[in-house]
């Protein structure tokens, strides 16, 4: 069952996070030889965490946020081994987005719960354009300056889920096409740095999110009836 972060610091589970990341590092820089095998260890604990809280965004429960800083910074560590830069600076974002959302989803209207709702069409497609913008330039940044593998896609990766987790924070239904799109860049760009366990785990991401976006559709046609 999710927990508080309070209850997550009270039961150890946070700093036992942050110490599993250090240790990580670690070994990753004392012990070359075991290279291959510490990134699959990380991914597992980072894999396990991130699908626990998707689902719990999915079924629309605010315990989505806690978790969702567990899984952000056991991701952040992992990504950078594996030269995807924009998606570790993905998972800082992710963090600070996650405290307001839970924020945002307990006090965010008026002082009540926020509701599901829509996003306006053009306004959508304005966020559409200024995501690919930031994409290209970023990709080129990252391409002209670092040693970042498929700079481009992973910049995709980075400001679609910047305007999915946005949404996701004003408890948007369109947020749940944000990262179908996500996901679909995201699955074969993992693979193809063997992080397999984690392409197979954005594989689940995405069936969640027509889960998340069929859920969703039934609570606000009830929102909406209700009205």
């Amino acid at each position: 069952m999710a927990v508080s972060i309070c209850a997550m610091l009270r039961a150890g589970i946070l700093p036992g996070a942050f110490h599993l990341i250090f240790d990580m590092a670690h070994w990753r820089h004392g012990c070359p030889d075991k290279d291959p095998l510490m990134p699959s260890t990380l991914e597992l604990i980072a894999d396990i965490a991130n699908l626990i809280a998707v689902l719990l965004a999915a079924r629309n429960s605010v315990h989505t946020w806690s978790l969702g800083i567990v899984g952000c910074l056991l991701f952040g560590w992992l990504f950078f081994t594996v030269q995807l830069y924009a998606d570790v600076t993905l998972q800082g974002f992710f963090i600070v987005t996650s405290v307001m959302g839970w924020w945002a989803w307990q006090r965010g209207n008026a002082g009540g719960e926020l509701p599901i709702s829509r996003t306006p069409a053009r306004a959508l497609l304005g966020y559409l354009a200024l995501a690919v913008i930031v994409a290209v330039a970023y990709g080129l940044l990252l391409h002209r300056f670092t040693d970042a593998y498929a700079p481009l896609v992973d910049s995709l990766v980075l400001t679609f889920s910047v305007l999915a987790q946005l949404l996701l924070m004003r408890r948007r239904l369109e947020t749940w096409y944000g990262w179908l799109l996500v996901n679909t860049l995201a699955v074969p760009l993992f693979a193809s740095r063997e992080l397999y366990l984690t392409a197979g785990l954005y594989g689940l991401f995405w069936c969640n999110a027509w889960y998340g976006l069929y859920r969703w559709r039934r609570v606000l046609q009830v929102q909406e009836r209700l009205a």
